[in-house]
């Protein structure tokens, strides 16, 4: 049976759906302190994706790629926790400011280091940007065909991958060849809940500086077990131009933020009466919220 090399583009953001007063820093920047970091979500769609075609496929393999600080193995554990085979974190301070475009040219040197994949798959977008521009960009610079706004992969037969795009309008069926990059819907099926046996197996999982700054002495569990150890990659084990790196290679810049926060008004009754329902016709025309 055939088998697949899939790699999950995935990102940890700090949770923007529970924006509260302390979110903001005087400057205007996100108090990430504030935030709980946690996996993208439409990245968790994405990576539900790729264990369906594992499903169907059972030798094939999926990789998390991520990059960010330390912290960000986080996630590559909450993948292998669901499935995933293992993981790598794409880490470095040269990284750190890097718009859609350094961050997909960092991204796609990596994956040019092995040349490893047959499917790569990403959310949409991420909550903390909402671009949706560094999967397409990545399908770019590898010279990859790429489908966006997946919401299920039906299908792979005769080396071509087959799908359900959820548009704006309705939805349609793509068929596209192997190897391809595709951007996963929120819309799309919600990810597998960790699997116990998954983390028991898993769960002492680390990259080389975390074991380094860890107190505990587990390094025979590494020597027994390599797939514990999540691999690291920084700027020295990639090819890449620095110019195109981080803030030097981010020509998007943050003008500035503003925390908005929504207050509620006083209610209002309105009953069936026709007078009462002419009048709130008039305000909310007036105000143009309809017509």
């Amino acid at each position: 049976m055939k088998a697949y090399k899939i790699i999950v583009l995935a990102k940890q953001v700090p949770d923007t759906r529970n924006v509260g007063k302390d979110a903001m820093k005087a400057d205007g920047t996100i108090n990430r302190a504030a935030l709980p970091a946690i996996f993208n979500p439409e990245d968790l769609n994405a990576l539900e994706q790729a264990l369906s075609i594992k499903d169907r496929f059972p030798d094939s393999t999926i990789s998390i790629l991520t990059m960010g600080p330390g912290r960000a193995a986080e996630i590559i554990r909450e993948g292998m926790f669901r499935g995933a085979d293992g993981g790598i974190l794409l880490t470095d301070r040269a990284f750190a400011g890097s718009d859609t475009l350094a961050t997909s040219y960092a991204i796609s040197q990596a994956l040019k280091k092995d040349n490893a994949y047959d499917i790569i798959i990403a959310g949409r977008q991420a909550i903390d940007g909402d671009t949706a521009q560094v999967g397409p960009q990545v399908a770019e610079k590898l010279g990859l065909p790429q489908v966006t706004y997946v919401e299920e992969v039906k299908d792979i037969k005769n080396n071509k991958i087959i799908m359900k795009r959820r548009l704006e309008r309705g939805v349609e069926e793509v068929s596209c060849p192997i190897p391809m990059v595709m951007t996963v819907n929120g819309s799309a099926p919600d990810c597998r809940a960790r699997n116990a046996k998954l983390i028991m197996k898993y769960k002492h999982a680390k990259t080389v500086t975390e074991l380094q700054n860890s107190n505990e002495d587990y390094l025979h569990l590494y020597n027994d077990r390599p797939y514990l150890t999540i691999p690291e990659l920084t700027v020295n084990d990639i090819e890449v131009d620095h110019a195109e790196l981080g803030l030097s290679g981010s020509p998007t810049k943050v003008k500035t933020v503003e925390n908005v926060v929504l207050q509620a008004k006083a209610a209002k009754v309105i009953t069936s009466d026709d007078k009462d329902i002419d009048e709130l016709m008039r305000e909310l025309i007036e105000s143009h919220t309809i017509g």
